[in-house]
């Protein structure tokens, strides 16, 4: 397994196959595995899960299969199988020839249904779904026994074979297991193992008309493969005297279920259900839009392996859910684009800035490092002229005070360039200002002056000559609410979208060195944030730069003083 820097620091999981392995409990073994549902696209909540998984294979020197728990085929397709290898690969780890599916241990599920059935611990029943919640009970009262659930074992096979051939239309009948009604443990209340659905399933096609569910085909299937250590996150703590139950009563291989707090991040929808919501209502651009918190989405944008795996390292393993800062989220990949984006200056908002004393005509190539973190990164040439472009907002013609940038009389350093003061500027009609005119210092070549004189601002410009046109996304939270879990209907979700997560700016000035790099080359654009080339929609004929995140928090900084 390749990626590096993924094992979560010592923690209770740790622990306990610690504990295992000097016991001897399964020979020594550590056997894992991340168990997607094919549903939707992996979100950051998975990352923490397939760093955890993989990396504790990796440490241990076991495996992590890859297993797609495909049991829904009204809901599962194969773009989202793809989509999930492509992200765990993206990120860094290796599942070798251990890639298995829930449907491949269908026929052996349906035997050990069989066995169960023949031991009188499973049952046909007749009951709707609404009738079988009805007959469950509540937290403070027991449930009741359903009418159905004292067939004879020959009438529950004989009924089971038939659901089976498909005698029966969808919801008319389902397997329970026999277990206990009055259990004050609600997933031991006779839970349905098979439904009939009569849908095409991705891999097996039309072999099939009930299909398993979840809990009866996750234990099992761990079982098959020999797992170990099954980790799941904390609301499945409730599922596992289930999940120990049916492994105990079919006496097969039982594997050690542990629970973890799943990674809850603010601002952040973690729901495949609402996630497929945005998407199909068009409210972001597909599952690998920048603004989702999908993995494809975070690639898009920017986002770095490295920064999502040492994100998941900094957040821990706990025992308890809690919610992390996406200011948390947004250091780590700050952290790890400061040592690898290359640097370059993009003019987001452009007026220009005519140095009246320099030549006509005359064009230089000023030279500037890509990254001042990383010597090996080089240095890159840029052209200078008389007329630039500066942003808008490093002008005024009336500072008000601690305004150290560009104004009537006040000197500045333009990066990598000269030293320039502000002779004059020209408005339009309307009174805004659209060209600012200046002098140069030639003895400051570079950017640096040789008697000692400091200025307080450090400006970035493009040359007007040179520059090359692109649209520039910037991309912010999704959401207004720091946990948009909490909508519980579509008017409250759709009120906390924020309406201003994207702004296209489609006129901003770049340097031309970086026009023509490849789709998802990363940079730093000064004094504005981190950026990639849009992995779908960059071209060199039309580069396109996605807003990876900014500086500095300034959004929580926002939201406090609101």
């Amino acid at each position: 397994m390749s990626a590096e820097n993924t094992t979560q620091q010592n923690n209770f999981i740790r622990t306990i196959i610690d504990e295992h392995n000097a016991s001897n409990r399964f020979g020594g073994r550590v056997q894992l595995r991340f168990p997607p549902e094919p549903n939707g696209y992996l979100h950051i909540g998975h990352v923490k899960s397939i760093c955890l998984n993989f990396g504790l294979a990796r440490d241990y020197n076991g495996k992590c299969n890859l297993r797609f728990d495909d049991t829904n085929p009204v809901k599962e397709e194969d773009e989202y199988v793809r989509a999930i290898k492509e992200d765990i690969k993206w990120l860094g780890f290796d599942w070798g020839e251990t890639e298995f599916y829930a449907s491949d241990y269908f026929d052996t599920l349906y035997e050990y249904a069989q066995k169960l059935v023949g031991k009188g611990l499973a049952y046909v029943d007749d009951l709707s779904s609404e009738e079988i919640r009805a007959y469950r009970g509540t937290l403070k009262e027991p449930g009741k026994n359903s009418p159905w659930r004292e067939r004879s074992v020959e009438e529950n096979l004989d009924l089971l074979e038939r659901m089976k051939r498909g005698e029966f239309p969808d919801g008319t009948k389902v397997l329970r297991a026999k277990i206990d009604m009055s259990s004050p443990n609600m997933n031991m209340r006779d839970p349905v193992m098979y439904r009939i659905l009569h849908a095409r399933h991705h891999r097996t096609g039309d072999k099939w008309c009930i299909y398993p569910m979840y809990d009866w085909a996750h234990g099992q299937s761990d079982s098959i493969e020999g797992v170990t250590h099954s980790i799941c996150t904390l609301e499945f703590e409730d599922h596992r005297p289930l999940y120990e139950w049916f492994l105990d009563k079919l006496e097969i291989h039982k594997p050690q279920q542990i629970e973890f707090a799943r990674l809850n991040l603010s601002y952040t929808l973690m729901s495949k259900r609402k996630l497929l919501k945005l998407v199909n209502e068009g409210i972001v651009d597909g599952w690998d839009d920048p603004r989702m918190p999908t993995i494809a989405g975070m690639r898009r944008r920017g986002v770095t392996p490295a920064a999502l795996r040492n994100f998941s390292e900094s957040v821990g393993v706990a025992k308890s859910n809690s919610v992390v800062d996406v200011a948390q989220f947004d250091f780590a990949v700050r952290e790890d684009l400061n040592k690898t984006a290359l640097r370059a200056m993009a003019v987001l908002d452009p007026i220009r800035l005519v140095i009246e004393d320099y030549p006509e005509g005359k064009t230089e190539w000023l030279e500037g490092e890509n990254n001042p973190e990383d010597e090996s990164a080089g240095k890159r040439k840029i052209p200078f002229e008389r007329e630039l472009y500066i942003e808008r907002a490093d002008f005024m013609f009336d500072p008000p005070k601690k305004y150290f940038r560009l104004a009537p009389g006040r000197e500045v350093r333009l990066k990598h360039a000269y030293y320039v003061t502000c002779t004059r500027y020209e408005t339009d009609d309307e009174g805004k200002v659209t060209t600012v005119y200046a002098s140069h210092d030639p003895e400051t070549r570079g950017g640096w002056s040789n008697d000692g004189r400091k200025v307080k601002g450090t400006l970035h410009w493009v040359a007007v000559n040179h520059a090359v046109e692109a649209e520039v996304r910037l991309y912010d939270h999704l959401f207004t609410e720091a946990n948009p879990s909490a909508a519980r209907d579509d008017e409250s979700f759709y009120a906390i979208i924020n309406k201003d997560s994207l702004k296209v700016l489609p006129r901003v000035k770049i340097e031309p060195a970086i026009a023509d790099c490849a789709p998802g080359t990363r940079f730093q654009f000064l004094r504005q944030g981190y950026f990639c080339a849009d992995l779908k929609d960059h071209t060199a004929g039309r580069p396109v730069f996605n807003r990876t995140t900014s500086l500095r928090d300034s959004w929580a900084k926002i939201k406090k003083k609101s």
